[in-house]
């Protein structure tokens, strides 16, 4: 894939993203309730590299086409929620479900069921519609929900053992981190009494 494939290939996502994005910082708060009881606390977003593509479809074994891009990754456009407590989680996640235009691709609940390796987030591959001058067709966006104790450590264990190079001692991390996990867990259901 060249620079003008890539560029012409993300545009569509990158509309969808932005569209999405506006529904959710829309739901996350009250026309008439106080601003403090906003649902999320922070909104990233972000769309895929080229080489980020690239190295996901060589990952699964696939030609690095646009074809290929379109046909089998559906986290080329990526929004994070942040929230301040659990709840706002599940509260923006049904808000969301309302939304007839919203075609809900996959959801996965890491929140009730955590990775092995104790991570805890909430996913949804939402597609979105997205509409131009000669067509309508639909581009899905992965965005996760999580708590800020949950991104803290889902950062953290993506900069030391994703990113790092911790060949030596993963093992000894990988169960450093099962326990922060929990940790944080405590700590999040601490805060949850002030919500």
């Amino acid at each position: 894939m060249n620079d003008t494939e890539y560029y012409k290939l993300v545009r569509p996502y990158e509309d969808a993203m932005n569209m999405l994005l506006i529904r959710i910082r829309v739901l996350g708060h009250s026309l008439y309730n106080k601003e403090e009881e906003q649902l999320y606390h922070t909104i990233h977003n972000r769309i895929k590299t080229k080489d980020s593509i690239e190295n996901k479809l060589t990952k699964k074994k696939l030609d690095t086409s646009v074809k290929n891009a379109k046909d089998n990754l559906r986290d080329i456009a990526g929004i994070r929620v942040i929230c301040l407590f659990l709840e706002d989680i599940y509260r923006l996640v049904e808000l969301l479900t309302r939304q007839s235009e919203l075609v809900f691709i996959r959801e996965k609940d890491y929140i009730k069921q955590p990775k092995a390796n104790g991570y805890r987030s909430y996913h949804l591959i939402i597609g979105v519609p997205v509409y131009c001058a000669d067509t309508m067709e639909i581009f899905p966006v992965e965005v996760q929900f999580r708590t800020m104790e949950m991104d803290l450590w889902a950062s953290m264990e993506h900069r030391i053992l994703y990113k790092g190079n911790r060949e030596k001692d993963r093992e000894q991390i990988k169960e450093e981190l099962m326990l922060y996990s929990e940790t944080l867990r405590e700590v999040e259901n601490y805060f949850k009494r002030f919500r």
